[in-house]
Order: C-alpha cells, then structure tokens, then sequence
C-alpha cells in the first residue's frame, strides 16, 4: 500500500501565532533602538528561520545585526510564552482534521521555521504530539524554500513523493514543495496573500480547513510537481 504524508507548517497554518510573531519581532528592533517593522513586513517574512527572518526585515545586511535580532525575538518570545494570558489558538478545524486524516490513513508531518524546541512547545500546548510521526525544524536544516525539510520527512516515513502533500500559508512553503516535488497546498487565513499563494504554484488554496479533506479525497488531484 502507497504511503500517504500530509506535512504542514505551523504559524499561521495551524496556529493562529502572528499577534505574538509582531509584537516579538517589534520588541526586538526596539531592544536594538530600531524603528521597529510594521505588521505586514514582519507577516512576509513569517516561515524563514529566524536569522534570514531578521536579516530580510533589515534595510542593508548586516549579519551581526541579525543575529542580535534573532535573540532579542527569542527572549521576547520565552518571556510572552510564560504569560498566563498566553494565547496562540489552533485554526478552527484544524484539529478536527488532522483527526480525520489519522482515521483516514494519512501520516502527519510538520515543516516550519519555529526550532524544535518552540514546535514541541505548541504541540504539547495543544495535545498535538501524537499526531505526527515526523518533525522538521528551521534549526535542524536549511530554510524554507530549500527542500531539505520534506526530503527528510519523505525520507523518515517512506512516503512515496506522488502521495505526499504540504499544506501552508506563505510562498515559502509553496515553493519548498515545488523544490521537493510535492503537491503545494495553500490556505488563505495566513501571513501571504491568496494571489501570492497561487503566482508561486499552489495546486489550491483553502478558505476552510475542512475543505482539505475534500481536496484529499480526490487521487487526481495529488500528483508530483513537473
């Protein structure tokens, strides 16, 4: 029997985090005495790992900078995350279709730009860890767009390439699955535009989560990117 493999991203696909991912990335410059970045910068650059993250929010490189950014946000976020008004809710219906998937047959995977130790954090948060058999983290391999992410979570499961899926919110997730040879699945409630998800290459984008059921349920509809 082919394997099958839906992976999803996480911000801003499953977890509804970009209140947290502004205001960390604002406090951030502010800690470095920057103009702190408006909303919508911050959302484009939502799915890099952290230090491209930094990097591209700056107007010229500067590598040290970045990485001084990139540990400002992480305090930021440690000292937000320990709040007792902490809140970064699942997608509605998000759950209720990762379970369906699991009755269905479909291995569950996870490809995001959080480090390991932040995605075990959210899915323990959630009760999620069950869920998925394998885990794929921005401090672990190279960014998104680059497809080492999916190569090592095929590689992990035994999936085959032509039943496998990636489901996100930005054009980094989209063109990391193109990368692996996936069907790039987009949804529209996240940090990139709609328009933007399907100039990339996404095979469709979701208005609801449980519309990726139906997707699923049609074979036809989930074949290696040409």
């Amino acid at each position: 029997m082919t394997l099958r493999l839906a992976i999803f991203d996480v911000d801003g696909t499953l977890v509804d985090s970009q209140a947290t991912i502004v205001a960390c990335m604002q406090e951030a410059f502010r800690a470095e005495k920057l103009e702190p970045p408006a909303p919508e910068a911050v959302r484009r650059i939502v799915g890099l790992a952290l230090p491209l993250a930094t990097a591209a929010l700056l107007p010229e490189p500067d590598a040290e900078l970045a990485e001084r950014l990139a540990e400002h946000y992480k305090r930021a976020f440690f000292a937000r995350r320990a709040r007792p008004d902490f809140d970064e809710p699942l997608f509605p219906g998000a759950r209720e279709v990762l379970d369906a998937l699991a009755r269905e047959g479909w291995l569950l995977g996870v490809a995001t730009g959080k480090a390991m130790r932040g995605l075990k954090a959210v899915l323990a948060r959630h009760g999620l860890e069950r869920h998925f058999v394998t885990l794929q983290t921005a401090d672990r391999h190279p960014s998104k767009p680059h497809p080492a992410m999916i190569e090592a979570a095929l590689a992990e499961t035994g999936a085959a390439r032509e039943a496998t899926v990636m489901i996100g919110d930005t054009s980094f997730d989209v063109l990391m699955a193109k990368a692996a040879g996936v069907a790039p699945i987009g949804v529209a409630w996240g940090n990139h535009p709609v328009e933007e998800l399907y100039a990339a290459g996404a095979r469709c984008v979701l208005s609801r989560f449980e519309e990726l059921l139906d997707h699923l349920r049609e074979p036809a509809r989930i074949r290696p990117v040409a």
